[in-house]
């Protein structure tokens, strides 16, 4: 795969703007990042009041299949981003058409669909999870039971946090599946596997092919959202180096200009295998904004503007972050005053208005000597939220 060489090789500086597709948490994070290094940030997306246009200098409301308002949004700033990756094909193109995308719209068109995405890897020798496309409820049962009865089916777009995806046992009815996933035209199927840890690595990478890694972050999920990352600076898991050398070779085949995550399985032998890529910051490196001297947000500011990876120093030997989801407040109004009052503990929350259940409303982070001590105070802090006085 060769990207267009970028039309401008100088970083852009100071008061340049720069624009973000999305307008969820990950946009108001990269905005308030790239404010502090002086950046002004334009947020397109569809939503009224979403969670970056408040924290941004402007905000772009309009359907992203619209291409007239995306051409003026393009000629309206100077790089883009994105903070998701389910933005239509076309209206990425259009925009790229004007200025630079970073990452690149061929890295968007890869990792959005999940049989191009593993298709992708396999062919570069990146070791993933057995898999297999299927277009029939026929396919669908032959791979189950090619897989000893267990595996694990999803749609190719528009799935996260669990959503477009279940386990399927032999026993299963494979065209009731079907038709839960909304009866599309494909599905993926993996083997599923015994996991000993589930990670994730960020990837910064610039134009002339330096690499930054963050992590490994240990991430534990619950209900299929991701509940708690831990980090050290000093990580001595076994499978960290293959995991790391793993993050290299996503970035280099994908020719990567930008940030990326890359979240990996852990098998009980300590294979190393990738889930899935992220061309954007993802919820497992919120903890970096505490814990090292440049966020991922900040990272990614940098590089959309045409910027080096710069290596983060740690702030502190390990770190753990806690998601706050909508699911608490129906316990009631969590007890801010705990938090404000708790110096160790930071406590980030992104001006939705609405808490529904499995919707990320914030996020707690704590510094500590080591992971387990920082796990311990964020659990802690997001318990004594709705404790009773």
């Amino acid at each position: 795969m060769s990207h267009n060489a970028e039309r401008n090789s100088t970083p852009l500086p100071p008061n340049a703007t720069l624009g973000v597709f999305g307008g969820g948490q990950l946009g108001r994070m990269f905005a308030q990042a790239a404010a502090r290094l002086g950046y002004r940030v334009t947020v397109f997306a569809p939503d009224d009041q979403p969670p970056a246009a408040l924290v941004a200098a402007r905000h772009v409301q309009a359907e992203y299949n619209d291409l007239d308002a995306v051409a003026r949004f393009a000629n309206a700033v100077d790089a883009i981003t994105y903070e998701f990756e389910n933005v239509p094909a076309a209206t990425v193109l259009a925009a790229a058409e004007q200025v630079p995308v970073r990452p690149h719209p061929a890295i968007l068109a890869i990792t959005r669909n999940r049989i191009r995405e593993k298709s992708f890897l396999q062919d570069h020798a990146i070791p993933v999870t057995p898999f297999a496309r299927v277009t029939t409820s026929d396919e669908l049962a032959a791979a189950v039971v090619r897989w000893g009865g267990q595996a694990i089916v999803k749609t190719t777009e528009l799935g996260y946090d669990g959503k477009g995806q279940c386990g399927v046992d032999a026993q299963d009815d494979p065209g009731t599946v079907w038709q839960a996933l909304g009866r599309p035209a494909e599905l993926i199927v993996e083997q599923r596997i015994t996991l000993a840890d589930e990670c994730s690595l960020l990837i910064a990478r610039d134009a002339a092919g330096h690499t930054v890694v963050y992590g490994p972050f240990r991430n534990t999920h619950a209900n299929h959202i991701l509940d708690i990352t831990t980090w050290e600076a000093d990580d001595t898991q076994s499978w960290g180096p293959a995991a790391h050398a793993i993050g290299q070779q996503v970035a280099d085949a994908l020719q990567l200009e930008g940030l990326c995550c890359v979240e990996c399985f852990v098998a009980t032998d300590g294979q190393v295998m990738v889930n899935e890529i992220a061309p954007r910051p993802h919820n497992s490196g919120h903890l970096t904004i505490e814990a090292c001297s440049i966020s991922q947000f900040e990272q990614q500011a940098r590089l959309t503007a045409g910027g080096p990876a710069i290596a983060p120093a740690a702030r502190a030997p390990a770190a753990a972050m806690a998601n706050l989801l909508g699911d608490g407040w129906c316990h009631g109004e969590p007890d801010w005053q705990r938090i404000w009052q708790d110096g160790a503990v930071t406590l980030h929350l992104y001006g939705k208005t609405e808490a529904r259940t499995g919707r990320k409303m914030g996020h707690l982070t704590a510094l500590a000597p080591t992971a387990a001590a920082a796990r311990q105070r964020v659990v802690a802090a997001r318990q004594a939220l709705w404790a009773t006085p």
